[in-house]
């Protein structure tokens, strides 16, 4: 570990001082629970809805039909169908009062009936509080859970990282995904949904993996957002920086000051720390050419450029039809962010298969988990945690906070 950075870290909670962990006045329950829109799924034909309670469903005139604890909604052309019943309208609600949703989806697979064979098993339900918004587009419907911030943390957490890490780390993963649903929310006032429930925003998983240790880290941090400038800041994470975090200008070409690249030796650990891919040179061409990309057959291709970080900015590819240049992030996107986990890499062979060498995983924007979780088990706060990895910004009560700036990109 580097002694150096750790230095650094101290020093920057000690010029921090008390402004660093301002949080001002203790908001009161009711008004900390914001309203979350979260896009379970799109596409869907078919969904079971269970509940040990009476089921409510409410169509587009706000009228209220009672269903005995199941009901089976499929859509057909441009209508509802609610246990054999049509609804009209393009969007319905389910609710269950204060008891959860057990939901079942599956989309049209072109069978003889136009679906899929879904499942009821409960191990396969998706549990969730609060609303579900079944909104028609397209061919298929939005799935949309409307609820309760707090609630919504507790669904990301576990879905995030291990619910047996440190409970600063615990805490450090509340904080930052409350503040990055807070965000979405202020700034999403005409899309149908805040964030979406997968890896495109954090993933959400209703209340599975909830447990004392995620309730507690949750609640302890109730209401608290980290802010630059008053307003909740885009709080990227990502798995493990194995080496200098990077640069939000760099990845998404956003300059916030809050994204800057910092020195990340904390995560040796993970066990993304290095890896080695291979896949196949033609699946690489035939992706990059459902993305838009002209491109013949690939003879060689070489980074030449790389972020501050040491990462892979740029690739040339030369192919039968000449000349791409091509973002490192794209090769991630062409080939599959899991199958090239970070674009730290070294191209170790070109031939039918691509074999690279690399280290880390994800974006290394902002938080590392794995950075935070050893710096948690070193002793330190969940606020000095945060201030490291996002410098600038300071804790505050989300009651207190304004409008972020809308992004220019």
């Amino acid at each position: 570990m580097a002694i150096s950075t750790l230095g650094r870290l101290q020093r920057a909670v000690l010029v921090g001082g008390l402004a660093g962990l301002c949080v001002f006045g203790t908001m009161p329950a009711a008004e900390a629970a914001e309203s979350i829109r979260v896009l379970l799924a799109s596409e869907v034909n078919r969904l079971e809805a269970r509940a040990d309670t009476v089921l409510w469903v409410t169509d587009a005139q706000d009228r209220a039909y009672p269903f005995k604890s199941a009901l089976h909604v499929e859509v057909r052309g441009n209508t509802f169908f609610v246990n054999g019943t049509r609804v009209a309208g393009a969007q319905i609600t389910l609710r269950a009062g204060d008891h959860d949703l057990k939901l079942w989806m599956s989309r049209s697979t072109g069978g003889t009936n136009g679906s899929s064979v879904q499942s009821t098993d409960e191990k396969a339900a998706l549990h969730v509080s609060g609303l579900v918004h079944l909104v028609r587009r397209g061919k298929g419907v939005l799935v949309i859970n409307q609820v309760d911030l707090e609630e919504y943390v507790k669904g990301v957490v576990p879905a995030e990282v291990n619910s047996t890490w440190h409970p600063e780390m615990l805490k450090v993963q509340a904080v930052a995904a409350r503040t990055y649903v807070v965000y979405q929310h202020m700034l999403s006032a005409s899309r149908d949904y805040d964030v979406a429930a997968s890896i495109q925003d954090q993933v959400y998983r209703g209340r599975q993996g909830v447990d004392a240790r995620v309730q507690e880290a949750v609640e302890s941090t109730r209401g608290l957002v980290v802010t630059h400038d008053g307003a909740p800041i885009y709080a990227a994470f990502s798995s493990t920086a194995a080496g200098i975090t990077e640069d939000a200008m760099i990845v998404w070409s956003k300059d916030l000051p809050y994204l800057k690249g910092v020195e990340c030796p904390f995560d040796v650990e993970s066990p993304y720390y290095q890896w080695k891919a291979s896949f196949k040179l033609s699946t690489l061409e035939r992706n990059l050419r459902s993305q838009g990309f002209s491109l013949g057959t690939i003879a060689t291709m070489t980074p030449v450029s790389f972020s501050r970080a040491g990462r892979v900015a740029k690739l040339r590819i030369l192919h039968s039809k000449g000349e791409l240049i091509v973002r490192g992030e794209d090769l991630r996107k062409a080939v599959g962010y899991t199958v090239v986990p970070s674009t730290q890499f070294t191209i170790e062979l070109i031939g039918q298969d691509v074999v690279l060498v690399g280290y880390g995983a994800g974006h290394a924007v902002g938080l590392c988990q794995w950075g935070a979780k050893e710096l948690a088990e070193l002793g330190y706060s969940y606020s000095t945690i945060l201030r490291y990895y996002y410098p600038g910004t300071e804790l505050q009560n989300v009651a207190f906070t304004k409008m972020p700036p809308v992004p220019s990109s």
